[in-house]
């Protein structure tokens, strides 16, 4: 039984992580043979994908909706989570992709982890350790490949690519820290729903998508289908299995198989040239995540053999 509820939440970080890959290159699609505009996939995203969320969660637990709006600390921190954490995110690494490609936005967006990292040694007042400070010099190391191709003298990535693709890093860490409290008391499916909902809303009022709405044709309703149930609610349903059946160590460190889903995508299917550079820019970035990982997977290890 062990062994089958092992094999299944490894099968389901895979398969969340290949989704999450999948989605962004089909944003790439989008941008690039339908020239859809950033801001009004985000918000179409966001804003159906919460619904659908929210709805999921009402017909199984109604009475999630309404808890976390009960506490007017939960709700505000919920609301800051909504726009700094998802919002920020979700519109950060569209238009990084927009700017570069699928693969390479997705790989420089996993540079949360290392500013997780950063805000952890701050506020203990202590300084990398040794798998730590190696995660870090990874990720530097990745950066430079994927910005320069290892020449000092050249800019191959986008002045744009590289500062939006930081800023959904940045995004990605809020993302993962605010909503750990509200998570732990009200399950991350009303919480995940509400803060797509919020954002999405918000993010409408400032990039007005109903001005830049795109000709519906079945390439984009497509693409958007993708998008939605394929890279939001299929991934998001089947990471949350995976985190209970491994724990969310373990479960998130095999769904970062997304850095390397993500430009096979790309390339296989709408074929974006990467060079060997870029590739060893993935590797390192990928190799940080699994590096920073480890105190934790030792933590859960540790928790199960204390276990009655």
């Amino acid at each position: 039984m062990t062994s089958s509820k092992t094999l299944r939440g490894i099968f389901l970080a895979l398969l969340a992580g290949t989704c999450w890959g999948f989605s962004g290159t089909a944003g790439q699609f989008l941008f690039t043979t339908r020239q859809v505009d950033s801001g009004w996939l985000t918000v179409v995203r966001m804003l159906v994908s919460g619904l659908i969320l929210l709805v999921w969660t009402g017909l199984r637990h109604p009475r999630s909706l309404a808890a976390p709006w009960k506490d007017r600390r939960q709700a505000l921190r919920l609301v800051v989570f909504s726009l700094a954490g998802l919002m920020a995110v979700q519109y950060a690494y569209m238009v990084a992709i927009f700017y570069s490609n699928a693969g390479t936005a997705t790989a420089i967006q996993y540079l949360g982890d290392a500013f997780i990292l950063l805000y952890t040694c701050l506020s203990a007042r202590r300084l990398p350790r040794l798998p730590e400070a190696a995660g870090l010099a990874l990720a530097l190391a990745g950066v430079f490949l994927l910005a320069t191709h290892g020449r000092l003298d050249t800019m191959v990535l986008s002045f744009q690519g590289l500062f939006w693709g930081l800023c959904a890093a940045v995004a990605l860490m809020l993302y993962t820290l605010l909503p750990a409290p509200l998570i732990r008391v009200h399950g991350s499916r009303p919480i995940t729903g509400f803060g797509m909902l919020i954002g999405g809303a918000a993010l409408a009022l400032a990039v007005r998508p109903w001005e830049k709405a795109p000709v519906l044709d079945g390439a984009v309703l497509a693409g958007m289908a993708a998008i939605i149930l394929i890279g939001t609610v299929l991934a998001f349903t089947a990471y949350l299995k995976s985190v209970a059946d491994l724990g969310g160590v373990k479960a998130g460190l095999l769904a970062s198989v997304e850095t390397i889903a993500a430009p096979l995508f790309a390339a296989l299917w709408l074929g974006t040239p990467f060079e060997a550079a870029d590739f060893a820019g993935f590797f390192c970035i990928l190799a940080m995540v699994v590096l920073l990982s480890l105190p934790g997977l030792r933590e859960e290890k540790k928790a199960l053999a204390g276990r009655p």
